[in-house]
């Protein structure tokens, strides 16, 4: 009885697992979702209604609302839709199923077309397909303006399209507008730098870029990024045709149609956008992480040094002065140990300030500059190493009590394979007091024996702690080399001096190592230029100038590499930016419109003409940082269709 209760008990299990187990089986072979090689939706969503319609006048509602043939979604839309004449309380924009809600809280204005440019933000709600270059027109008048201007926006600096930038028109031409009165209508550029602004009346116009950060719609922070244009931009159309061609099939055409269409114009506009220097030129702080050392910290870079007078110290010849170029940070190297030795420092300083008018004036302030670290660390640590040794000797250690030489920290960068244009470079921790060119050895090798080479040694401009060692000829191809230094080479301004160093080296070789670029230059006249030879990461290899329209690059490793022009109007080696209060355009850029690939061995020389193509197409598309949407959405697409086909493949098993 047992047994056949058993038998029962396992047939009554396995009916009510094996028929779950069954239905789940046959439920996970049906596809869920679209049937594998049916056809994917690329379709954008179509405007089918709207209130009020599409271009309507004599409109003065606030609320609107469009309607499209398909279930939709707003992508980012505080980001990229935009409304002209632009409004000073931002708009309720959102989706509601198959349509879009618009709350406008500004009051309209009388007689004005208005605008809404939903860039790409409009897509379907199944496969994000994108309504691109959507906009929505009315207006409060009798009339639709319907003149459009477009152009591009690029980094002044590097010619890198600038993405989301606000780009707007002023029909008052008075240079204070653009920084009192917030601009007449607006767009935005796209992630190529193109915009296009829609809906203007006939009229002259000024044109602008502008990050506004503030979101006032006029420049009023010098922290925000600009653009202006020096021409007036007059809107105008004219009547062109263009060839429309029917086919049967992707072979053959059927008919070609000639239509007639309105082109607005300029279309080409071209705004490079820069970031004004700016800074307020005030004391920011002091500070003294060591005893012998101070330093200053100021808001902004000066043309001059301030002025310290000491307290409680002589301030005649006390320091070594260690500035950066702009001056905004500098480091005071103490020479006297009775003056480094002094708890605080007490000093008057005077240097120029700026004051609530914008205005550099004249400012001195008193400073009392204490040590961080304690005056006394060194001494401390002394005795208790020379207590450790007594202690050591009273347990008979045979320990050698004799102090180590305490060298100057240095830093000597000899390549073990050195660049025919190469040098070495020897630097510090702190400044050096002197050193002694006769403790420097530069030896060649020449058959077996080694021959003395005759050397430069120059201290770094850019910073006073490096030293660098030149050959007075160039380096020989190939050449074996050895540099040494005696101890005592250098003696660091506390005393302390070098250990020795030596160190062998190879020149590489001029014919197996290195190629070479020349370009000769034409298009744009300029009384001085330079050209910077750049990595593909858009960074500075080398440096040459423009001599008789030419710029020569010898001795480069293999590699890719591209090239941009400065036309250096100051002469001050260094590219400047703009200034619009001043009218001054920031310095001219030009790329050369491909990447070179060079070779060992290759010469590669090119014409060179800077205008031959505009700003917009002169960076390669492989140097640029900001990728067009387009490219980044059609990868996504494409893995997004893979990842559902092999899903579909899966459930169909």
């Amino acid at each position: 009885m047992q047994t056949d209760r058993n038998k029962n008990i396992r047939s009554t299990w396995k009916a009510f697992v094996g028929v779950p187990l069954v239905m789940g089986i046959v439920l996970s072979c049906a596809s869920i979702g679209r049937p594998e090689g049916g056809p994917i939706d690329e379709t954008p969503p179509r405007l089918i209604g709207s209130t009020p319609k599409l271009n309507a006048t004599q409109s003065t509602r606030t609320k609107l609302r469009l309607d499209f043939d398909e279930y939709i979604k707003l992508e980012k839309p505080n980001e990229k839709v935009i409304i002209s004449p632009p409004q000073v309380q931002q708009a309720e924009i959102r989706a509601s199923g198959r349509s879009v809600l618009i709350n406008l809280f500004d009051t309209l204005k009388s007689d004005r077309t208005y605008t809404i440019d939903f860039s790409d933000a409009i897509v379907d709600n199944n496969e994000g397909n994108p309504l691109n270059n959507f906009v929505f027109s009315f207006s409060t008048g009798d009339v639709i303006d319907t003149m459009a201007v477009s152009g591009t926006l690029l980094d002044a600096a590097n010619l890198e399209p600038i993405k989301g930038m606000l780009i707007g028109l002023h029909s008052n031409l008075e240079d204070s507008a653009f920084t009192t009165i917030p601009l007449e209508r607006v767009s935005r550029t796209d992630s190529r730098g193109r915009f296009t602004i829609q809906g203007i009346a006939p009229g002259s116009y000024r044109i602008f870029g502008l990050q506004d950060v503030d979101q006032n719609f006029f420049f009023s922070q010098k922290s925000e990024m600009i653009a202006f244009n020096d021409s007036i931009i007059i809107p105008h159309f004219e009547e062109r045709t263009r060839q429309d061609t029917i086919r049967i099939d992707s072979v053959t055409i059927d008919t070609i149609i000639s239509r007639q269409y309105t082109h607005y114009l300029p279309d080409d506009i071209i705004l490079r956008a820069f970031k004004e220097e700016y800074g307020v030129q005030k004391f920011v702080k002091s500070e003294r992480l060591t005893p012998n050392k101070f330093t200053l910290f100021f808001g902004a870079k000066a043309d001059t040094l301030p002025t310290i007078k000491g307290i409680n110290f002589d301030e005649t010849d006390a320091f070594v002065i260690e500035k950066k170029i702009t001056n905004d940070t500098i480091n005071y190297w103490i020479k006297d140990s009775l003056v480094y030795k002094l708890d605080t420092l007490a000093m008057s300083m005077s240097y120029l300030y700026t004051d609530t008018l914008n205005q550099l004036v004249p400012r001195t302030d008193t400073l009392k500059i204490t040590v961080r670290k304690s005056l006394n660390k060194d001494t401390e640590k002394e005795k208790e190493e020379d207590s450790s040794r007594r202690r050591r000797k009273k347990k008979g250690d045979d320990e050698d009590d004799t102090p180590k030489t305490v060298f100057l920290n240095m830093k000597a960068n000899v390549p073990s394979s050195m660049d025919v244009f190469g040098h070495i470079s020897i630097s510090f921790e702190e400044p050096i007091r002197e050193y002694d060119p006769a403790a420097f050895h530069l030896k060649m090798k020449v058959d077996s024996l080694w021959n003395d080479v005759a050397f430069n040694i120059e201290q770094d401009t850019a910073n006073i702690k490096m030293y660098n060692v030149y050959p007075a000829n160039e380096w020989k191809s190939q050449g074996e080399y050895e540099f040494s230094l005696d101890s005592i080479a250098f003696v660091g301004l506390y005393g302390l001096h070098t250990d020795k160093v030596k160190q062998a080296f190879k020149v590489k070789s001029i014919e197996e190592d290195y190629g070479a670029i020349f370009f000769n230059i034409s298009g744009v006249k300029f009384e001085h230029a330079f050209v910077q030879l750049l990595d593909g990461q858009d960074k500075v290899v080398r440096t040459r100038p423009v001599v008789d329209n030419q710029a020569d690059f010898y001795f480069l490793a293999p590699g890719k590499y591209c090239a941009r022009l400065v036309v250096d109007k100051n002469k001050n080696g260094v590219w400047d930016t703009g200034n619009y209060e001043a009218g001054i355009q920031p310095e001219e850029v030009y790329y050369y419109w491909q990447v070179v690939e060079l070779r060992v061995r290759q010469e590669f020389e090119q014409d060179w003409n800077l205008t031959d193509r505009t700003l917009d197409r002169q960076k390669p598309d492989e140097m640029k940082k900001q990728k067009p949407d387009e490219q980044k959405k059609r990868r996504t697409n494409t893995t997004n269709r893979n990842r559902n086909q092999g899903q579909n493949r899966n459930r169909n098993f």
